[in-house]
């Protein structure tokens, strides 16, 4: 029996905060109809940049959108928001790469800030220089190369200076030996030595060794009949040993009782493995790099393990590292990265250490008090669309495990499936999360106000995550079943351009869904007004 809407007294007494798009924008009329014909409402071009930009995948395909559409509208609002807000730009830029995780958009997006901002002949912004902007979005050793081959093809050989010396700054910080075996391979575009003969990158005066090794690099790329190692380099002696060894003599050494610390101490990784034995990995071979390999690579190849026999012993280390708490923070994964690793897996050996590593993941996600609706978008689209460019996980995925866990935190929670139907999904306190994923659907047309109407029972908040794409006509919007009064929490995965209903006070949209997502309820609901993730201050 449907209960008249109402407001609870937990809902009365939440001050009525904005979200950070809700200070950017006055509350829009309806001005266009979302991709299945429902009322949709235009977002000011600083959400509409954010939201696109925490679920764009470069280059992706999507059910409603092709990746050049999406790619361009992407670099677009980066080239006008450059111009227009540069400090609000390039730190959306930063926290894309460093706390959103994300790669390729944050390094498009630099160079597509800087080209517009040179175009534009725009003077000194008082934030960041266009070189620190380039600096702050490389953070893995192959980026700097990645982001110079993405300014070429794109705009031409002719690379600025603010560019090559934001590539320089990037390559001192992260160009180490280590780095050198790892990401210098013939598979790049351009290696460590092309990035340093094209940026003219000196070495980092608080590193004597870099000279060095930057000589190193350059030999290896362009004179590797000539190319030593530094003497005084260790990693790489052993290194240089290991790849000089007879292939007959290989295998023995990786599998003989100090094989695991020689692959350690010559920087060896298992994508390296193979190749260099000629061979396939056996359990022996996995056994021994092992040791050496991080986390994620673990994951990654739960099922190669399984498939070779490595023994109980050794699959009992890995589980034990895929699941510390320490580990799963320093490994930064999206909690459905453990959901991929069950699903590719499924032995049972690795059921509850990634139970157990899912768990840790979602430390960020809100305990909500009172009563909660949850609402997962289990529609058609939700499925077309993958999390990643390698991942064959869906949005619809992505959105079950984020449901899942904020009701599990709640102190009292309907978590709700909806399509054209709208079932409630059970679920008991503590119960695995991976056991409540298995009891959701997939459910036709994405009918989410006919689910509000259906589901909303004076709840004290609703949480709605879903790529917007509502069906049903009319003229309020989704939230409309819902009293004014009452919070209403979007999370927007897929960043398309209508928006499912207005933005205004207690009527929230976030994108993505990172830990900085996950603390907004929090600080939406205590009061405090929820700044731009990067903004020190409410924008």
């Amino acid at each position: 029996m449907l209960v008249a809407p109402h407001v609870s007294a937990a809902a009365a007494r939440m001050p009525a905060s904005t979200s950070p798009a809700a200070r950017v924008l006055r509350p829009t009329a309806q001005s266009s109809h979302t991709y299945e014909g429902g009322p949709a409402f235009v977002r000011e071009p600083r959400e509409e940049l954010f939201l696109l930009a925490v679920g764009n995948l470069v280059t992706q395909q999507t059910f409603y959108e092709s990746g050049r559409e999406r790619d361009d509208r992407y670099l677009r609002l980066v080239g006008e928001l450059a111009v227009e807000d540069p400090v609000w730009t390039a730190g959306l830029l930063g926290w894309l790469r460093q706390e959103g995780h994300l790669r390729t958009a944050p390094l498009m997006g630099a160079a597509a800030y800087v080209r517009a901002r040179l175009l534009a002949g725009s003077p000194p912004s008082p934030g960041p220089s266009h070189r620190a902007v380039i600096d702050s979005v490389l953070q893995r050793p192959d980026e700097p190369g990645e982001l110079l081959a993405y300014w070429m093809s794109a705009y031409g050989r002719n690379v600025p200076q603010p560019v090559k010396r934001g590539i320089a700054d990037a390559v001192r910080r992260l160009y180490t030996s280590r780095s050198l075996l790892k990401y210098d391979t013939a598979s790049k575009g351009l290696r460590f030595g092309d990035v340093l003969n094209l940026v003219h990158a000196s070495p980092d005066p608080d590193k004597p060794w870099q000279g060095a090794l930057f000589r190193y690099a350059l030999d290896r790329r362009h004179h590797p009949e000539r190319a030593v190692p530094p003497p005084s380099d260790r990693l790489l002696a052993a290194h240089r040993a290991l790849m000089e060894l007879p292939r007959a003599e290989r295998r023995s050494v990786v599998t003989g009782p100090d094989g695991a610390e020689r692959l350690a101490a010559a920087g060896m990784t298992w994508e390296a493995l193979a190749g260099w034995l000629q061979g396939p990995l056996d359990a022996a071979v996995w056994e021994a790099v092992i040791p050496s390999m991080p986390p994620t690579a673990l994951l990654r190849n739960l099922r190669n393990f399984d498939e070779a026999g490595v023994s109980d012993e050794v699959a009992a280390r890995v589980a034990a590292r895929i699941s510390d708490a320490d580990e799963v923070a320093r490994s930064r994964q999206f909690p459905f990265r453990y959901l991929a690793a069950h699903r590719h897996a499924p032995s049972s050996r690795w059921a509850a250490p990634l139970e157990r590593a899912l768990g840790h993941s979602l430390a960020h996600v809100p305990a909500l008090p009172g009563r909660t609706l949850i609402m997962v978008d289990r529609s058609d689209s939700m499925f077309w669309d993958t999390v990643s460019e390698r991942s064959t996980l869906t949005r619809a995925d992505a959105a079950a495990v984020f449901g899942v866990a904020l009701a599990m935190r709640a102190e009292q929670a309907d978590l709700v499936e909806f399509g054209w139907t709208s079932p409630v999904v059970p679920f008991r306190a503590g119960e695995p999360v991976l056991d409540v994923l298995s009891r959701f659907h997939r459910l036709g047309g994405t009918y989410t106000t006919k689910a509000l109407r259906t589901r909303y029972q004076g709840h004290d908040r609703v949480l709605i995550v879903t790529d917007e794409q509502a069906a049903e006509p009319g003229r309020a919007g989704v939230p409309e079943p819902v009293p004014a009064e009452v919070p209403v929490y979007t999370w927007n995965l897929a960043g398309y351009r209508p928006a499912h209903g207005p933005t205004g006070p207690r009527r929230h949209t976030f994108g993505g869904l990172s830990d900085a997502a996950f603390r907004m309820v929090d600080l939406l609901e205590s009061g405090r007004g929820a700044a731009w993730p990067w903004a020190a201050d409410p924008a």
